[in-house]
C-alpha cells in the first residue's frame, strides 16, 4: 500500500485486526525485515503495520534533510492516515532512535513500546566519522560502501555459516536502497539527540530485546536501556546478532508476543 505522507509517497503493509502494532526497520533495511513477526502477530489476533522509512524500500525520500523528527513525524502521520489513535511501537536499531523520537514528540499515540537491538545515547565523534565517512563515499558514486560496512556487523557467526542466503537477501535490500535514501539515514542516525534522559519518565509497558552476539550494538547498551525504563521488561536472544528477528524468529516472536499479551488495547 502506499500513501501520500508529509509530501511524499510512503509505502506500508497493513495486515490483519485488533490491537496496532507498528514495527520500524533498521538500517539500511526495509519493512520486509518483518515477514515473520507480520505472519506470527497477524495470526494471534493482531493489527500490523509495517512501514518503508522514508528513503528506504519502495517510499521516496523527499527533499528534506534526514533527521529522527522527520522521520517520527511520517509515522505520526501514517497512524493519522489509517485512522489509528495509538499503537504499540517497536522499532529495530535506527527504528528504535526514531522510537525514541516518537516518545519524547508523540507519547500520545502509543500504547507500548519495544526497543530492538537499539541504544538511548548519540553517537560519540568516532561514530560520528564513520557515518561522515559513509556520507562521502555515497556522494563520490560509491553506495557499495554501505552494505560493506554494515553486512559484517548485522549477524552472528554461526548464521553466515549456516545461512548465506539470508546475509545475501539483506544484501539486496541494502543495495536496493536510492543514495538518497542512504544519506537521509545516516544523517538521521548521526544527528540523533541523547534519549538517555528521557527513559526514566517513560509510563508505558516496554519491552528491550537484546541479541548476545550484536556486534552492532553491544548487549550491555539493551541492558542499560531496560535497567532506565520502569517495569521494563529484558529479553536477551542467544545464537543471534543484530538480525535477531530474522535470525531466532521464533523465540523473537515468542518475547514479543508475551509483550503484547500484557497490553490493554
Amino acid at each position: 500500500m502506499h500513501a501520500q505522507i508529509n509530501g511524499i509517497r510512503l509505502a506500508y503493509d497493513d495486515l490483519g485486526q485488533g490491537l496496532p502494532v507498528l514495527l520500524i526497520h533498521g538500517f539500511p533495511l526495509c519493512r520486509r525485515m518483518w515477514r515473520s513477526q507480520a505472519e506470527a502477530l497477524v495470526a494471534a489476533g493482531y493489527r500490523v503495520i509495517l512501514p518503508d522509512l522514508r528513503g528506504f524500500g519502495e517510499s521516496e525520500a523527499g527533499t528534506a534533510p534526514g533527521s529522527t523528527d522527520l522521520l517520527a513525524d511520517d509515522l505520526a502521520a501514517l497512524l493519522d492516515h489509517l485512522g489509528i489513535e495509538k499503537a504499540v511501537v517497536g522499532g529495530m536499531s535506527m527504528g528504535g532512535y526514531v522510537l525514541l523520537n516518537l516518545l519524547a514528540r508523540h507519547v500520545r499515540r502509543m500504547s507500548g513500546a519495544c526497543f530492538i537491538v537499539t541504544r538511548a545515547d548519540a553517537d560519540d565523534e568516532t561514530a560520528r566519522g564513520k557515518r561522515d565517512h559513509l556520507i562521502q563515499e555515497i556522494g563520490k558514486g560509491n553506495p557499495g560502501a554501505v552494505p560493506n560496512a554494515f553486512i559484517p556487523l548485522l549477524f552472528a557467526p554461526e548464521t553466515a555459516q549456516r545461512r548465506p542466503e539470508l546475509l545475501a537477501e539483506t544484501r539486496a535490500w541494502i543495495e536496493a536502497t536510492a543514495p538518497a535514501g542512504l544519506i537521509l539515514g545516516l544523517r538521521a542516525i548521526r544527528d540523533r539527540k541523547d534519549s538517555t534522559a528521557l527513559l526514566p519518565g517513560l509510563k508505558l509497558p516496554a519491552l528491550v530485546i537484546g541479541a548476545l552476539e550484536d556486534k552492532a550494538i553491544p548487549v550491555e547498551k539493551s541492558a542499560a536501556l531496560a535497567e532506565a525504563v520502569p517495569k521494563a521488561d529484558l529479553r536477551l536472544i542467544g545464537g543471534a546478532g543484530h538480525m535477531v528477528n530474522l535470525e531466532e524468529p521464533a523465540a523473537f516472536n515468542a518475547a514479543l508476543l508475551d509483550f503484547l499479551a500484557g497490553i490493554t488495547p
